[in-house]
């Protein structure tokens, strides 16, 4: 890493952040260098979580969403995480394949990344990828999660704006409002919108919504409907996006979301380099001499735990 290279990279070149986004992915002392080279260039860009389950047409949704914003004129930085194979360790990357008619724009960026064993929906990487993209003059950047399911709601923390994206006709409308996704939904959004049973899953979201209190002046999320393989609906989510992130500045909550998410990521960074320092002072043996006397019930994990700490 150089001076010149951290200009190309603040000058959007794609080479250059694809560049530093596989160094932050290798992780290690580059990785560090890069995002201190850059963190003060970075708080710019609107940050736009798009979760929901497998299926829902996500990826589909998002390459219409940057579609819409570079019909605005604003630069689309877009992060696509795949799941990892737990046991190939492999990853499809296939999100990408969804939005081909963006390859040849100057003006997106399209990262997909690997989640490698990381929990919640996003990739360990995903956050410092987001500010390289910020850095780089991107003012809208799209992340996808993985779609697994309602525990997925780490896009919450680092997001400003999260859209939950369901579907009619994949199972009982409880499932779409069940705890979890829903209550990180800033925009719902039921694509699919031509099948037949769409009016049963809108019902079912608004219902979801009409239950719960609401204080004064509290954020009510809008259920829209979109058609993501012809674009019909797309328009109105991205001006939704837009009352949202008014919403925000009018109430003085961008900094509430930015001072989360910055603990979220400390807490985050925090924990594993404990854990790494922790391991690199134990024996290897003794390591797995105590996961043996577990699974022999001679110790519980707690007690190891604790004789690892000590």
């Amino acid at each position: 890493m150089n001076a010149d290279w951290i200009e190309q990279v603040r000058a959007g070149n794609p080479r250059a952040v694809a560049r530093a986004i596989s160094a932050i992915e290798r992780g290690g002392e580059e990785a560090r260098h890069i995002i201190a080279a850059i963190f003060r260039f970075t708080g710019r860009a609107h940050i736009i979580g798009v979760t929901g389950a497998p299926g829902t047409g996500k990826s589909t949704l998002v390459n219409e969403i940057a579609k819409q914003y570079r019909r605005r004129g604003q630069r689309v930085g877009i992060v696509a995480v795949d799941p990892t194979s737990p046991f190939s360790g492999g990853a499809l990357l296939g999100d990408r394949l969804r939005m081909q008619d963006l390859a040849g724009d100057a003006g997106v960026f399209i990262r997909s990344m690997a989640t490698r064993g990381s929990l919640g929906g996003l990739a360990a990487a995903t956050a410092d990828a987001v500010k390289v993209l910020d850095a780089a003059g991107f003012e809208i950047v799209l992340i996808e999660t993985v779609g697994a399911g309602q525990n997925e709601v780490d896009i919450a923390r680092n997001a400003h704006t999260t859209l939950v994206v369901e579907a009619p006709g994949m199972g009982d409308d409880i499932q779409a409002i069940k705890a979890g996704i829903m209550e990180i939904a800033d925009v719902l959004i039921v694509n699919k919108a031509d099948h037949e049973e769409v009016g049963a899953t809108v019902a079912a979201l608004e219902m979801n919504l009409n239950l719960k209190p609401k204080t004064e002046n509290e954020w009510r999320p809008p259920v829209l409907k979109t058609i993501a393989t012809t674009g019909q609906g797309v328009a109105e989510v991205v001006e939704w996006i837009g009352k949202h992130r008014a919403y925000l500045q009018a109430h003085h909550l961008i900094h509430a979301r930015e001072r989360a998410r910055a603990r979220a990521e400390l807490e985050r960074i925090v924990q594993h380099e404990l854990m790494a320092r922790l391991l690199r002072g134990v024996n290897g043996t003794k390591f797995d001499a105590l996961v043996e006397q577990i699974v022999a019930r001679e110790t519980d994990v707690y007690a190891a735990a604790e004789q690892l700490m000590g």
